[in-house]
């Protein structure tokens, strides 16, 4: 069983959220760095500005934009570091990633959660 969790940085911290770690690149409007209660901003995990603004979080974009973020995770350097990073926390307890966009279903975070489910699958 994962210890991996994601929610929207805008959903009440929970005592079971564990590490709390922003994966956006911009910080979240309306949101203090005290209510954000973060252990890590790994802004660099997040899609590179120009992948970024190019998907636009438009759902007809979202297959491709995967298929390219999934590449920036596979061969940068600093992406596969914090993906390290996140898969050893995740052996000692929880850890819960989180994004500001109000997409649930079309946005970066869902790609990195599966990528890094397939990866810790393949460890255990």
């Amino acid at each position: 069983m994962s210890n991996l969790f994601m929610k929207r940085i805008y959903e009440p911290y929970g005592e079971m959220d564990g590490c709390r770690i922003l994966i956006d690149r911009l910080w979240p409007r309306g949101i203090s760095k005290d209510a954000a209660k973060l252990s890590f901003w790994f802004k660099d995990l997040a899609p590179s500005s120009e992948l970024r603004k190019w998907f636009c979080h438009k759902p007809e974009l979202f297959e491709e934009f995967s298929r390219r973020y999934l590449d920036e995770l596979r061969t940068d350097e600093q992406k596969r570091e914090y993906i390290r990073q996140i898969i050893e926390m995740e052996a000692e307890g929880p850890v819960t990633l989180l994004y500001g966009a109000k997409e649930k279903v079309h946005n970066h975070a869902l790609v990195l959660m599966e990528e890094l489910g397939r990866l810790i699958g393949m460890e255990r």
